[in-house]
């Protein structure tokens, strides 16, 4: 099932969402649909549990470059962290349990919603709004775990970007606390998710290590890249890749490809 052309295609799919993910957000969207278009005959939990490894490792590895340098305000991020580690684990759950026919076919569906809203959305370091005052954080903080941390349990890409814009766009953070929060936020779901699905015994561990640590190699890549060249070519290839991955697996649902 998996050989070593796999695995290595695999972990250069992993890699490039990594790299990604720390230049635009949105590195789920390369790899969970490597994993169904290089993995056919695998469950579709499964594959989103193979992928939480990838994930967890990648966004903690990008965590750490923030931990000491970007102060967070604790009572909202805390709160949005742990509503949304146990709503994770209910959409984990959730997605287990539904019939394997619908998946790819909702899988699909999402992937074309989530490659829309990141061809289209905003600068978020452009977005000035006001901050909500300190009392009402945590309640939009649970709010914002709630709704989210379900999605990342559920099916996961896009989930940085999203919570960029919520709290850029919502609470009112500049660029890099929000980037900051969103990793921590995004850490605890993955771990959440992860467990569930380590748990029920879903996960492909022969393709998770390896791909971890391609992630982790090119998210510490991504944060140098970005710096240096910036996001446009990047954004272009990640486009380009995730419409080729939509192709494939549409004419997967569609035709039995």
């Amino acid at each position: 099932m998996l050989t070593a052309t796999t695995l290595a295609l695999l972990c250069l799919f992993a890699f490039l969402a990594g790299l990604i993910d720390a230049v635009v957000g949105g590195g789920g969207l390369i790899q969970l649909p490597a994993l169904l278009v290089l993995l056919p005959g695998v469950p579709v939990p499964t594959l989103l549990g193979t992928g939480k490894v990838s994930s967890l490792l990648g966004t903690v590895a990008a965590l750490r470059r923030y931990a000491g340098q970007v102060p967070l305000r604790w009572r909202a991020v805390g709160t949005a962290a742990a509503v949304a580690g146990v709503f994770s684990f209910l959409g984990a759950r959730v997605v287990s349990r539904l019939p394997q026919e619908l998946l790819p076919p909702l899988v699909l569906g999402l992937l074309v919603l989530i490659a829309a809203y990141t061809f289209w959305r905003k600068d978020f370091g452009s977005i000035h709004a006001p901050r909500l005052p300190a009392s009402r954080e945590p309640y939009y903080g649970a709010a914002l775990g709630l709704v989210l941390g379900f999605y990342d349990g559920f099916f996961g890409p896009g989930m940085g970007s999203f919570l960029l814009f919520a709290f850029v766009g919502l609470f009112g953070y500049d660029f890099v606390t929000a980037s900051a929060s969103a990793k921590l936020v995004n850490a605890v779901t993955n771990l959440t998710a992860l467990i569930y699905f380590a748990a029920s015994g879903q996960i492909l561990w022969a393709a998770a290590l390896p791909m971890a640590a391609s992630n982790i190699v090119g998210s510490t890549l991504g944060a140098h890249l970005a710096l240096r060249h910036g996001t446009g070519f990047v954004r272009v290839l990640f486009l380009l890749m995730v419409s080729a991955f939509i192709l494939k697996l549409s004419w997967q649902v569609f035709f039995g490809g």
